[in-house]
């Protein structure tokens, strides 16, 4: 038997999966989940303290290689974690633990990898037009930050190319938009990301828009809960809910940015094999992705909405897809 580690490395938690790795011959699962756990990824000075408190968990089973997605770019196997202060290197971490190999990902590479591995049934279709084919395919995925990948297909498998798009241009589409940019540039002092939008405190940043431009009143109810509550959940939740007509214009225009990014990434790569949604926001506003104003900012493309009509646009329920994304690259590299 061969025990794996996978992990999702993100910058608000830290998830660890340990597996067991099928031989091929006896018509299981090629996967089997022994153990996982979710860690606070702030409560430890370093990724090493996290990982042995998980071996710790399981001191028979101890695992012969690991894989880990992480929140961060990664350099010859060396990441500097983009919202944590953790250097994790993979050299450093098969000799500590004594591990056979260690590969880090990217975490939508890691994401983008576990797509792969999903059943029908743990996709919702956003794109009511949609044509399945076989070739390229991408991942946005909106949660503490902004991730996007890129599934790159040669004919027979999918080569996944991470990247850190979540990081270019916001790029306005509408007079409201237009304001938007102009609100976020005096507010960040410049650069205005994708990623200041569609993760953080995305939701917060919207609301504060919509407040300055004085789109609506606002409710001192709504406004007192933020005090006691995590505001940009507040604000979904009674975006959700149409229960606020600020938090209610927060979560349309939010939904519709999204779609928009969504659709500059269709058209960088041309995914024909389809863009999944992925990350942890997706599936908390699953009933506004699928009202439609989605697909309007995902096509509102002019002459070259055409070129991306067709492609399906499938949100992910399945919030463990990076870490089965790890997994499955943890146990590919151990059998080469």
């Amino acid at each position: 038997m061969t025990y794996l580690l996978a992990g999702d490395v993100g910058g608000t938690k830290t998830v660890l999966g340990l597996y067991l790795a099928d031989d091929g011959k006896s018509g299981s699962a090629p996967l089997q989940a022994v153990h996982k756990a979710v860690y606070p990824s702030s409560g430890y000075a370093l990724f090493s303290d996290l990982v042995s408190g998980f071996l710790a968990e399981v001191p028979l089973h101890r695992p012969a290689a690991a894989c880990f997605g992480i929140a961060g770019p990664i350099q010859d196997q060396r990441c500097d974690a983009t919202n944590l202060p953790w250097v994790i290197d993979a050299h450093t971490l098969a000799t500590s633990f004594g591990f056979s190999d260690v590969c880090l990902l990217n975490d939508l590479e890691a994401a983008a990898y576990g797509m792969l591995h999903l059943a029908a049934d743990e996709f919702v279709e956003l794109n009511p037009h949609a044509v399945s084919q076989a070739g390229h395919a991408a991942v946005i995925a909106a949660g503490t930050g902004l991730g996007e990948a890129i599934l790159a297909w040669d004919g027979q498998r999918h080569i996944v190319m991470p990247t850190e798009g979540g990081h270019s241009d916001f790029g306005p589409n509408s007079s409201q938009e237009d304001a938007l940019l102009l609100f976020l540039r005096k507010r960040f002092g410049g650069h205005v990301s994708g990623e200041r939008i569609l993760a953080g405190n995305g939701f917060g940043n919207l609301y504060d828009f919509l407040r300055a431009s004085s789109h609506a009143a606002p409710n001192p109810e709504v406004e007192a809960e933020m005090l006691h509550e995590d505001r940009n959940a507040v604000i979904s939740r009674h975006g959700l809910a149409g229960s606020d007509p600020l938090c209610a214009e927060t979560m349309r225009l939010f939904v519709r940015i999204y779609g928009s990014e969504a659709g500059n990434l269709a058209l960088k790569c041309l995914p024909r094999g389809g863009i999944y949604i992925g990350g942890g926001i997706g599936p908390k506003i699953r009933a506004a992705l699928e009202t439609g104003v989605f697909m309007q900012g995902f096509l509102d493309k002019g002459r070259m909405a055409r070129a991306i009509e067709h492609i399906p646009v499938r949100l992910s329920l399945n919030p463990e897809a990076p870490l089965l994304g790890a997994a499955h690259m943890a146990m590919s590299r151990f059998r080469r």
